[in-house]
């Protein structure tokens, strides 16, 4: 079973910056989740949301900003947005990279950086994994490079989660932890998927989804899967 930093180590460093991958693989995680989103001068950096206004010192759309406005920012005080790049460089094939396209017409971008790491930098196609909630997102990542592995991240069902995977040939499925079963992670896998859930993280709860036999789970304290 995969034990999958969510952004990192979210519950201990600033998310989605090199000290929280840091931190997640300092603490065993054997995958890292990040997001990703296009800038305005086109580089893919990573952050959660639309805008930097959560999480840092500044305000104002992601892809209303260039590379190096987003530089400038800092997060908490301790660190700077990473790209896309420099944490592929950093992680270097030390563990799965889960690359969530959380941006809109992210993929295309996504699947030209996968294929300069699988094609000049001795990477592989199995060190990633593309997730998304926006099929078209995944539909466009498939049509690119179907070679990539693609996970359906949902939080209405696992029913509509295999419906969409079924048909993007997907690898994965990303329920919400919330939606699972027993029953229902059994049948995912028995179709091919593997079954990767979040957020968890409380230990109770870590135990009850581990008992259903899940594939990985998504946490912000990757120590206590």
């Amino acid at each position: 079973m995969l034990t999958i930093g969510h952004r990192g180590a979210k519950g201990y460093e600033p998310e989605n910056t090199l000290l929280s991958f840091k931190k997640a693989l300092d603490l065993g995680a054997t995958a890292i989740e990040l997001d990703v989103h296009l800038c305005a001068s086109g580089e893919l950096v990573v952050i959660h949301d639309f805008t930097v206004d959560r999480t840092t010192n500044g305000t104002g759309g992601v892809d209303q900003l260039t590379l190096t406005e987003i530089k400038a920012l800092s997060v908490e005080g301790k660190t700077v947005v990473p790209t896309l790049e420099e944490v592929l460089d950093f992680v270097d094939r030390r563990c799965l990279v889960n690359i969530e396209l959380k941006g809109e017409h992210t993929a295309k971008a996504v699947t030209e950086v996968m294929a300069g790491y699988v094609n000049s930098k001795g990477w592989s196609y199995d060190d990633f994994l593309v997730s998304s909630f926006q099929k078209e997102e995944l539909d466009t990542t498939f049509k690119l490079n179907p070679k990539i592995h693609l996970g359906v991240l949902t939080q209405a069902s696992v029913g509509q989660a295999l419906y969409a995977a079924d048909k993007l040939a997907a690898k994965a499925i990303h329920p919400h932890y919330g939606l699972l079963t027993a029953e229902n992670v059994k049948s995912a896998q028995k179709k091919g998927y593997k079954v990767f859930t979040w957020t968890v993280n409380e230990p109770a709860v870590i135990a009850r989804i581990k008992s259903y036999g899940v594939d990985g789970i998504i946490s912000d304290y990757p120590d206590r899967i």
